[in-house]
């Protein structure tokens, strides 16, 4: 009779990317001083980065539902960091946009979150980060 395979958690892909995120996660905690959370990050950051977009839309470049970018842009709408208006070619679409407030929190911040990126891979070469990466993107 075979034996089924055996399974070993430390072994397994998401066990090891989970741990790696929580990691990520404290760095990030410490780093931003908890000012921010990363899904309120990734839309401004985003935001900073391509400008007014619909909410639809950025749930896409930050990988969110449209629950979950709804909720943080209500949250940072709360803050003054973005502004929502209706789309003015289709009036079913509501835009985001940062305020001048949200451009200074972008500013501000960009260094620290790279800070953040750099403190999770220093462990790793350059060609290490690069190999990553690149490999990290074909599994999206």
């Amino acid at each position: 009779m075979t034996r089924a395979p055996r399974y070993v958690l430390n072994e397994q892909v998401g066990f090891v990317l989970r741990q790696v995120y929580q990691r990520h996660t404290m760095l990030f905690s410490e780093t931003m001083g908890g000012a921010l959370t990363h899904t309120q990050w990734a839309v401004i950051s985003k935001l900073s980065e391509i400008g007014p977009c619909s909410q639809n839309l950025l749930g896409r470049h930050t990988a969110m539902d449209a629950a979950t970018v709804k909720g943080v842009v209500d949250r940072l709408l709360k803050r003054g960091l973005v502004l929502t208006e209706p789309d003015p070619n289709d009036g079913r679409r509501i835009l985001v946009a940062l305020t001048d407030e949200g451009e200074r929190i972008a500013d501000l911040n960009a260094a620290r979150a790279l800070d953040v990126s750099e403190a999770t891979l220093a462990p790793l070469s350059q060609d290490e980060r690069d190999q990553l990466m690149v490999l990290l993107a074909k599994l999206r």
